[in-house]
């Protein structure tokens, strides 16, 4: 297994802003998920106060510190949040057998509006997720649309959203404000899951590998529509996505479709034109009208 951090692309992290989220299956060896399953089912993980380094939160060869070492998730992780990130919480869920209700739909973001920064989620899976365990649905191109937490638990199904099946030892990063939602385990299996919050400790800015930043792929992920979006209120998912990238990649001049632009655009007032008549005859400047 290689042990150097394994960055994004710039296509990959265009795909991230997009979706909202990045999937990374089967990444996790065999050995470490049946590690995990004996520890979620013996509740053996510390608790981690909010805002704690990843050293402090989680000791070197931990569990914890392994799984967010591996050299796929650590360079995915850095990409998104930057080297140090700190830890916000963690915990693990469990979906007992033939459990009760699905989880309303939700963003687990409460009131957190920031447009040029974002927290990341890690959820890794340690055993595989069938279609009657149910997994975690997700609406892929959510996280910009801003809710207060179960703003949208009444809604039960949006045009395509995805629910997760996955292979074991499978990893999931999620922008914080990602729509989401654990789904019912109709299946005779337990099904759990790990959930790591992290922050970011520097500013996310070109964290990645930007050798492929002016790829076609770039632009192709981040004009993405998805199923759900309205013809007209989708295009403001398109607006607030650029903006976001404009901070990422440090190009405030990117843009899809000039929409961004077009909005920004301030144009200067017109310069003083220079005075020929003597002092005393100067007359004052004509107000300047604009028209749409």
């Amino acid at each position: 297994m290689p042990t150097t951090k394994q960055l994004l692309s710039s296509a990959e992290v265009a795909r991230f802003t997009a979706h909202g989220f990045l999937r990374l299956d089967g990444v996790v060896p065999r050995e470490m998920n049946e590690e995990a399953l004996s520890l979620f089912a013996a509740g053996t993980l510390p608790a981690v106060p909010y805002g704690t380094p990843v050293p402090t939160a989680f000791p070197e060869a931990s569990f914890t510190r392994r799984l967010i070492e591996l050299p796929v998730v650590a360079g995915a992780l850095e990409s998104l949040v930057g080297p140090d990130p700190e830890i916000d919480h963690h915990f693990v869920h469990v979906r007992m057998p033939h459990e009760g209700s699905a989880q309303a739909l939700h963003a687990d973001a409460l009131i957190d509006v920031r447009p040029d920064a974002f927290d990341v989620q890690l959820m890794y899976y340690p055993q595989e997720v069938t279609a009657d365990m149910g997994g975690t649905l997700v609406v892929p191109g959510s996280h910009l649309r801003r809710i207060n937490e179960s703003d949208t638990g009444r809604y039960q199904n949006l045009r395509g959203q995805t629910r997760l099946t996955c292979p074991a030892g499978t990893v999931l990063l999620l922008h914080h404000g990602i729509w989401h939602g654990g789904r019912r385990n109709d299946s005779d299996t337990v099904r759990h899951m790990y959930k790591i919050r992290f922050n970011p400790t520097v500013p996310q800015v070109r964290l990645w590998d930007t050798r492929d930043l002016d790829s076609p792929a770039v632009r192709e992920e981040l004009g993405r529509f998805f199923p759900w979006y309205e013809q007209a209120t989708g295009r403001l998912e398109i607006h607030n996505r650029v903006l976001l990238w404009r901070s990422l990649s440090a190009d405030p001049g990117f843009d899809i479709e000039h929409w961004a632009t077009r909005i920004a655009n301030r144009p200067g007032a017109p310069a003083a034109p220079t005075a020929t008549a003597a002092p005393t005859t100067t007359a004052a400047p004509t107000a300047q009208r604009s028209t749409a």
